[in-house]
């Protein structure tokens, strides 16, 4: 038997990423068991939280037009629709950048008490930020970490200059801290064009990370809790046709995502038990998805996507045809194991 009636999926978002955070959270609604669940479409964006489209059991999808869509009581996180008060018995997040996925939105449900998909507020404030995540991972003896300089805004572009090119081998990536989708990203080559990647950074925050490449093959692994263990995903090697995987080669069909990724039998135990591990060790929970490269001298962690893409072409989804399971019975699985 269930353990929830009713599932609020909230998407859109307070960032760049909102667009993308509106396929993932309609794919995902659309997935939800209509025979177990009642489910509600939220689109939540600049604290407007409106009712797009719900779907009782048994039942078809009713949508309201824009400019009639109910709204969200924040008082309580409920709902009137049809003259009857709705409360949510469980939220699935599928919210991209702010403030869905940094821990904002989980700490609202937190004080109201309403359990909820993915990490907690503190891990997804970490996990969100790319500095803070790798002084987590810094130390652990099972993944690499890039070496790196974190810049807040105000810092002196000059004195920046020398201290990358001291420290940092080329080519880097200039990249907020604390972004996804690969926006305000920039790879240079060499110094020359410094300032206007970092400035073009801060566009998407104030923190900003400048990180030295690794030269490999660009892998990712999604993981889950599925009640009683932690278990990964099948991995995916990403080919891109362009100079790394970026908003253009994620969503207009700029890479191959090779599914499972064909690297041997032990690289992929390596990756799938290092998943494991950082997963155990920051705490998650939910599934999430982690980023790295497989160099020469060992696999690298990249970063870890707490509420990964879920569109019928998002990575997660492969990995789950992949593994041989139904996307509908996985998302039963997150629901009632979080």
């Amino acid at each position: 038997m269930a353990k929830y009636n009713s599932v609020a999926v909230f998407y859109g978002s307070d960032s760049s990423e909102w667009e993308v955070s509106c396929r993932s959270g309609e794919f995902t609604a659309s997935r939800i068991d209509g025979e177990i669940y009642d489910v509600y479409e939220i689109l939540a964006r600049f604290g407007k939280w409106e009712l797009v489209a719900y779907r009782k059991r048994h039942s078809m999808r009713v949508i309201f037009p824009e400019g009639a869509r109910p709204q969200v009581d924040k008082t309580d996180c409920s709902i009137i629709v049809n003259c009857e008060k709705v409360m949510f018995d469980y939220i699935y997040i599928m919210q991209h950048g702010r403030p869905g996925e940094n821990g904002l939105l989980q700490g609202y449900f937190e004080m109201l008490g309403i359990p909820y998909s993915g990490c907690n507020s503190f891990v997804s404030a970490v996990a969100f930020d790319k500095f803070a995540c790798k002084n987590y991972l810094r130390d652990v003896d099972f993944v690499h970490c890039a070496p790196d300089i974190f810049v807040r805004k105000g810092t002196d572009i000059s004195d920046l200059k020398d201290r990358v090119c001291s420290k940092l081998r080329f080519p880097v990536f200039v990249k907020p801290t604390d972004g996804g989708s690969s926006f305000g990203i920039t790879k240079l080559e060499s110094v020359d064009e410094l300032e206007t990647a970092v400035n073009f950074a801060f566009s998407e925050g104030p923190m900003v990370i400048i990180e030295q490449g690794i030269s490999g093959r660009e892998l990712t692994c999604g993981v889950y809790f599925d009640g009683e263990k932690v278990k990964a995903l099948p991995p995916i090697e990403i080919v891109t046709e362009n100079e790394y995987f970026d908003y253009d080669a994620k969503y207009n069909g700029k890479s191959q995502e090779l599914c499972p990724a064909p690297i041997s039998a032990e690289e992929t135990a390596l990756v799938q038990d290092t998943t494991c591990r950082i997963y155990k060790q920051l705490g998650c929970s939910g599934v999430v998805r982690i980023d790295y490269i497989l160099a020469e001298d060992g696999l690298y962690f990249l970063e870890i996507n707490t509420i990964p893409g879920m569109t019928s072409a998002s990575l997660i989804p492969k990995m789950v045809r992949t593994a041989g399971m139904d996307m509908t019975a996985f998302l039963s699985q997150i629901i009632e194991n979080s």
